[in-house]
């Protein structure tokens, strides 16, 4: 594969600095001066040792965001095909990369707080059976399991000062992974207004979200298999330019300085996107059957 005579050196380059950035940081003096006013260590000991150098790249992992990833890849790429194409491509898929991330996050939040919801309905349901009034079991459940989430403010000041507790509740169920919060809500009516026990209710009511969040994850590990197979298509050119790469074919300057590799590039990355698409359209749709 040819390569310009700059890339070594700038790869050099690029390393170099991300070495001392990883080691030392913009701030590498300052830390070393508060070190030793405050009597933590002693500057110029030496070389880091290997535990430090973990500790530098966890905490750096931990400001890179994933999606930044790919405008270094990008990048990279860029540099070794000698074209601006891979970069410009890099940077176009930090806002997707950015959105699936968050998506991904949002997720496991409403997971959390559904499971925050179960334990509070198992902890209410415990307080209600020791003798205590719905008001204040509810007050004691809510702040041992967290299940109200943002709202917990609203739903128990409206339980302490005889307010409407099951609107509270309907309120607080918006929250992604909350909906069970409208079962309690029922709960919380029924046995206010018709004098039916709230703690039988309360058990029936854990049953059930215990049995749907199984069955979800019941589900989530079948379509385990088909998440991987589609991950696996999708990193098969990847496979093929690095199999092209170790071959001497020097596919990246056949995609990126000729005209059918243009074609090639533009006719693969649309089905490639379709691909994906289908796939998550699929697996998704099946999550929500």
């Amino acid at each position: 594969m040819s390569v310009m005579p700059e890339t070594p050196t700038a790869m050099a380059a690029v390393c170099a600095g991300a070495a001392v950035w990883l080691l030392g940081g913009p701030c590498s003096g300052a830390r070393r001066a508060r070190l030793l006013l405050a009597g933590g260590g002693v500057v110029g000991s030496g070389p880091p040792s290997w535990r430090d150098l973990t500790v530098e790249l966890r905490k750096a992992r931990g400001r890179w965001r994933p999606e930044w990833w790919a405008p270094v890849v990008g990048l990279v790429l860029g540099v070794l095909g000698a074209s601006v194409l891979p970069a410009v491509a890099g940077a176009a898929g930090v806002p997707l990369l950015r959105r699936m991330r968050r998506a991904r996050e949002a997720r496991r939040t409403g997971e959390r707080r559904g499971d925050a919801v179960i334990a509070l309905c198992a902890a209410l349901a415990g307080e209600v059976r020791a003798g205590r009034q719905p008001g204040e079991a509810l007050q004691r459940a809510a702040r041992d399991s967290g299940g109200l989430g943002p709202a917990q403010a609203a739903v128990l000041a409206a339980a302490r000062f005889g307010g409407d507790v099951p609107g509270a509740l309907a309120a607080a169920a918006r929250q992604p992974g909350a909906g069970g919060l409208l079962g309690l809500a029922a709960c919380w009516r029924v046995a206010v207004d018709q004098g039916a026990g709230l703690a039988a209710g309360l058990d029936r009511l854990e049953g059930a979200l215990r049995a749907e969040r199984d069955q979800r994850a019941d589900l989530r590990a079948q379509l385990a298999g088909a998440r991987s197979t589609a991950v696996m298509l999708a990193g098969l050119p990847v496979l093929g330019l690095a199999l092209g790469t170790a071959l001497g074919a020097d596919p990246l300057r056949v995609l990126l300085h000729t005209g059918a590799g243009w074609g090639c590039l533009l006719v693969g990355g649309v089905l490639e996107a379709v691909g994906m698409w289908w796939a998550v359209r699929i697996v998704r749709g099946a999550e929500e059957t």
